[in-house]
């Protein structure tokens, strides 16, 4: 199934750990509809601007593998409303720039980026409940802790 023109179903759903553990990481049809907006609303846009394909590290995430991974049960994951992803190649903060100037999003968190580490360290999470509804919160998470804006950025 196909939730953008170059974003499908089966790359957001995907997990090794959901594998590894044989947990059924399959979204009901409200989280579909949420991971359909988030993949119009930003993955597609992202893609069309860099001309890459994108890695999602993370999408939707089921209850059980919320919790096999630690991750809270109420995690924007689980509602299908986020993605962590980055563009081989492309720094990733390059990536939060243009998502914060140009496109509407919950939550925008460069997470773990390091510059000495090269290009792709850490990833983008980014999230989208609804025009209406975002916040519009931009974070920077790194070893030192959370961080108002995009630092470095």
């Amino acid at each position: 199934m196909e939730l953008s023109a170059n974003i499908s179903l089966a790359e957001c759903v995907k997990s090794q750990t959901a594998l590894r553990m044989k947990i059924d990481n399959t979204p009901n049809v409200d989280q579909i509809a949420a991971l359909k907006q988030l993949a119009l609303a930003v993955l597609q846009p992202v893609r069309e601007r860099f001309e890459r394909p994108l890695v999602i590290g993370s999408g939707f995430r089921c209850a059980a593998l919320c919790t096999a991974i630690g991750s809270k049960t109420t995690s924007q994951h689980r509602m299908g409303q986020a993605a962590d992803f980055e563009i081989p190649g492309i720094p990733n903060p390059a990536v939060a720039k243009f998502i914060r100037d140009n496109l509407s999003f919950d939550q925008l968190i460069l997470e773990y980026y390091d510059p000495e580490e090269g290009t792709n360290s850490g990833w983008i999470h980014c999230s989208y409940v609804s025009s209406e509804r975002n916040r519009d919160e931009v974070l920077t998470i790194n070893n030192n802790g959370t961080f108002e804006g995009l630092l470095g950025v």
